[in-house]
Order: C-alpha cells, then sequence, then structure tokens
C-alpha cells in the first residue's frame, strides 16, 4: 500500500486509548520518544499531533483511520516498517487486526536544518551492505542497519546526533578510533539516543542484528 501524505499524517501513536500502554524513554530538547502498546479493537479519540515524526511499527497490523470530516482509511504495516508522518490533520484510528500493535514514535521538536553529512566515512559510502537508507528529508536521515553473524563494519564516521532502534538483542565490538575497544550488549526494544563517533564494529553473535538509525539533520 502506498502511504500517501494526507494518509500518512494519521498513522501516529499517542492514540489516546483507555487501554493502550506508553513509555517515554527520550524526552529532550530534540526529540520526544514514545513507546507504545495499543490493543486491538478499541477506537481511539478525535486527535491531532502538530509535530513531524518518524514511526516505527514493531509488528504487522492494520489501522482504520477516521478523519474530521468523516474520510476514512485502511493503513497496513509489516513487522518492524517505519515511515515518515508529517503533523497536523486531525483523527482517530482503531487497531483492526487481532493481536496488540507496538509502535514507536519519534517526535521531532526542532524545524528541519538540512544539516548534511559530509565525511568521506559515511555508512551509506563505506558500507552499503549494511546501511541502507529508508528515507531522508530536511529534518531526518532513517537508516536500516543488518549484520550478519559475525559480520560487521569497516572504519565509519557518525557526524550527527542519532537515535537508535534495537529490533533485535544485539552485541557488538566496538572499535574507536583511537584503538579503544568496548563490547556493547542491547536488548530487542531498547531505544538510546547517541552522538557523532568514529569507529569499526563486529556483531560478535550467532546470529543477524538489526537497528533503525535516525539520524537528526538539526
Amino acid at each position: 500500500m502506498r502511504l500517501t501524505p494526507f494518509l500518512i499524517a494519521a498513522t501516529a501513536c499517542g492514540f489516546l486509548f483507555a487501554t493502550e500502554t506508553v513509555k517515554t524513554p527520550i524526552d529532550n530538547d530534540d526529540v520526544r520518544v514514545l513507546d507504545v502498546v495499543v490493543q486491538p479493537h478499541e477506537k481511539g479519540h478525535m486527535h491531532e499531533h502538530k509535530p513531524n515524526r518518524v514511526i516505527l511499527y514493531r509488528n504487522a497490523g492494520a489501522l482504520d483511520v477516521e478523519f474530521e470530516g468523516g474520510k476514512k482509511s485502511v493503513l497496513k504495516f509489516k513487522d518492524n516498517q517505519v515511515i515518515w508522518t508529517p503533523g497536523g490533520g486531525a483523527h482517530s484510528s482503531t487497531v483492526s487486526t487481532d493481536k496488540p500493535v507496538g509502535i514507536v514514535e519519534i517526535e521531532l521538536k526542532k524545524p528541519g536544518a538540512g544539516k548534511k553529512v559530509t565525511t568521506e566515512l559515511d555508512t551509506l559510502k563505506v558500507d552499503p551492505k549494511h546501511y541502507k537508507l529508508e528515507f531522508e528529508n530536511d529534518q531526518v536521515r532513517v537508516i536500516r542497519v543488518r549484520f550478519g553473524a559475525h559480520d560487521g563494519a569497516p572504519l565509519h564516521e557518525h557526524q550527527l546526533n542519532r537515535i537508535m532502534l534495537y529490533l533485535t538483542n544485539s552485541k557488538t565490538r566496538v572499535t574507536s578510533a583511537d584503538g579503544k575497544v568496548d563490547e556493547t550488549p542491547h536488548k530487542a526494544g531498547e531505544i538510546l539516543q547517541g552522538g557523532p563517533a568514529r569507529h569499526s564494529e563486529i556483531n560478535t553473535l550467532d546470529h543477524a542484528i538489526e537497528v533503525i538509525v535516525v539520524e537528526l539533520k538539526y
């Protein structure tokens, strides 16, 4: 299903359901991150989201969306699908599938500055096998990272502040540009914020790992 701008505006979390579960792992000057679980077949109240957002659907499902004025649409999404959703557009939503849906919403608190990645060690340049661009605009660059078992990336540089959404359990051996080595375990579902860094890394586990990286271009 193609996500039109009008339909994408309805894909927020913060559904205002009575039985939703909401956590806020990050809330600072740059972003507010909401980690939400919404129960099926419960209609939320009509509401509107002003900030632009990046949305991650943790599991496959569907939403019945009703907009102010009566227009209705159905949105289907896959496991770990990530999308861009601009602010605005009053709507209510109902999870129409039979299982709860986990949703991560990254609210962007600052206007887009279009900050450029200028390093020759940009991940998309030095390791396109493992780093894939999902989408990019003047506020964010969203990258999906996948490493196979005991696979890794050569020396690369992160110039922008970034939010990391861990889709799987992971444990990587990170070697910084000055030779310092660190082991970094993370659990599936963990959400962290990171800053600029230059390092190489290796997945030390016997299974593949996957991470969504949301780089902030302001």
